[in-house]
């Protein structure tokens, strides 16, 4: 077998936490981009879910408020209020 080599780009953070996570599990970043290929072979496909997901009814509203000034600081006029409510 014959190795070829991959260089791709990608944030300098994201590498390092990809490279902490891939120790952690006793693996290194070839190894585990290499499963990740071998698995799309095997599987025909990306083995995990590609979907963009529907903003909710309630995403919809926050958008639309925010687009027209409204509510820009929030529903509560109180911190009380607010803490009342996350504490719910």
């Amino acid at each position: 077998m014959s190795l070829a080599s991959i260089t791709i780009k990608t944030d300098a953070e994201v590498k390092k936490e990809f490279n902490d996570i891939c120790e952690e599990l006793g693996l290194n970043m070839s190894v585990t981009i290499n499963m990740f290929m071998k698995t799309v072979l095997r599987e025909r496909g990306i083995p995990f879910e590609l979907k963009l997901s529907e903003p909710n009814e309630l995403t919809y509203k926050v958008l639309e408020e925010s687009m027209k000034g409204e509510n820009l600081n929030g529903p509560y006029d109180t911190v009380e209020e607010l803490m009342e409510a996350l504490n719910a």
